[in-house]
């Protein structure tokens, strides 16, 4: 990875931890808040014949981080792209 000065390097760090911060929360507040807090709320619902509560807890959670995982090498192949540091030829 060359970047073209320091200041490119910490833009681009700057970005790349803003983008890890915004999907750690997403993946936070899906399993810790609908797994956890809201799940007496959420287990009112029904979703294929189980409560909603316990679907985020045993599979929205996991669903949910496996989207990110795909959201991240997007958004990264873009900022990669804007700063010139991608693999592409």
């Amino acid at each position: 990875m060359a970047f073209q000065s320091e200041q490119h390097a910490k833009a681009y760090w700057r970005e790349h931890l803003r983008i890890m911060f915004v999907l750690s929360l997403v993946w936070f507040a899906v399993s810790f808040g609908c797994g956890i807090v809201l799940v007496d709320w959420l287990n009112a619902i029904r979703l294929g014949g189980y409560k909603l509560g316990f679907w985020f807890a045993q599979q929205g959670s996991i669903y949910t981080f496996v989207i990110l995982i795909f959201v991240y090498a997007r958004q990264m192949g873009k900022l990669d792209r804007k700063y010139g540091v991608h693999d592409d030829e």
